[in-house]
């Protein structure tokens, strides 16, 4: 049986970003603004987008905000409207699902329903179970939607498995790929070696290392004569300037074609590397990087605050100069051009008419 084409597509290597919550300074949605996010992930070039992860918010699922459902519904409103154009691919659907058994499924039969593709499951309400029963509860999730697995660093919460976990993990059979994100090389072996001696050639292997992306992607792993690659990435980094990373991952896969590598490539590396430290704040434990995110969109326009659901949530000290800095050095990591291009139509209700857009 053929694979369906969202599959298709994701085993040949996208940018997905990870889509934010836009907030306004008050802390309510702002609709308008998530639309444009949207819209402009998917005009930039991105081949699928994931929400409801890390950098929506983990609180969106809290009563008192209750947006779970609402922004999975508004995302899928806007993956709707640019298929029904039929100027480019599909995007892939996935969404995010998280909390013990019960509450993971319930997210699953959900998103599902809502027309998604696949779930990237954390595993952070789980943390503190064995990795049997992690495996376990991975398992009763997968049961319910094709599963997209996790390796999350334990700076933002998440926590070391061993080779051995992610080796069973790849027995899954719903199990169509792994974003590896554990800012680190020894665990990142890991899984990709798991994979490749799992003789799974159906585990599509996402890049979530974002202190790595350009190495990771470049690389091609080789163990006991088998060789596999890293083909995209599903990053909170590719969340801004997404434009410049459909072009950079274009980049890319035409290098991967060449016997030898340019060593420029490991500058690029090195400056991708310092810009996320701004975004993400690594100086500060990453403490800012949901507000560094929501800073350079709202610096473009498309966000109308760098707010988050939690007020202290904000930029930590210094983290502005910083983004300032590093916008300043690496121009070709940006895309402010290519959205002020397009900002007025991708905030345009596309159910009004100008008229309506005027009064």
């Amino acid at each position: 049986m053929a694979d369906p084409p969202w599959r298709s597509r994701l085993q040949s290597g996208l940018v997905i970003p990870a889509c934010p919550l836009t907030l306004d300074e008050d802390g309510s949605w702002s609709q308008r603004h998530q639309r444009a996010v949207v819209r402009y992930y998917l005009d930039a070039g991105a081949g699928g987008i994931a929400v409801g992860v890390h950098s929506t918010q983990f609180a969106i699922r809290d009563p008192a905000h209750a947006l779970f459902e609402p922004i999975l519904r508004l995302v899928a409103e806007e993956f709707d409207r640019f298929e029904n154009r039929g100027d480019s691919p599909s995007p892939v659907r996935i969404a995010g699902l998280c909390g013990r058994s019960e509450q993971a499924i319930a997210e699953a039969q959900l998103v599902k329903r809502l027309g998604y593709h696949a779930g990237l499951l954390s595993l952070m309400a789980v943390s503190g179970d064995s990795e049997s029963q992690v495996l376990d509860h991975c398992r009763r999730v997968a049961d319910e939607l094709p599963l997209i697995g996790f390796y999350l660093q334990p700076a933002v919460g998440g926590r070391v498995y061993s080779y051995d976990f992610w080796r069973r993990f790849c027995e899954i059979e719903s199990l169509v790929a792994i974003k590896i994100a554990p800012f680190n090389r020894y665990q990142t072996l890991d899984v990709v070696r798991a994979v490749v001696e799992s003789g799974r050639d159906d585990i599509s292997l996402y890049s979530g290392n974002d202190d790595n992306i350009i190495v990771d992607l470049l690389t091609e792993f080789e163990f006991a004569g088998r060789r596999r690659r890293i083909v995209g990435g599903l990053l909170g980094q590719w969340g801004v300037w997404t434009r410049a990373a459909v072009e950079l991952l274009d980049r890319i896969k035409q290098a991967r074609e060449h016997t030898q590598l340019d060593a420029a490539w490991l500058t690029q590396n090195a400056a991708l590397t310092d810009a996320n430290a701004a975004v993400f704040d690594a100086a500060n434990g990453f403490a800012g990087c949901i507000p560094g995110i929501m800073e350079v969109l709202r610096r473009q326009g498309l966000a109308p605050s760098c707010r988050c659901l939690n007020p202290e949530e904000t930029l930590s000290p210094g983290q502005a100069a910083e983004l300032d800095r590093v916008i300043q050095q690496y121009g070709w990591l940006i895309d402010d051009r290519y959205v002020s291009q397009h900002l007025a139509t991708w905030l345009t209700d596309p159910t009004k008419s100008r008229s309506d857009e005027m009064h």
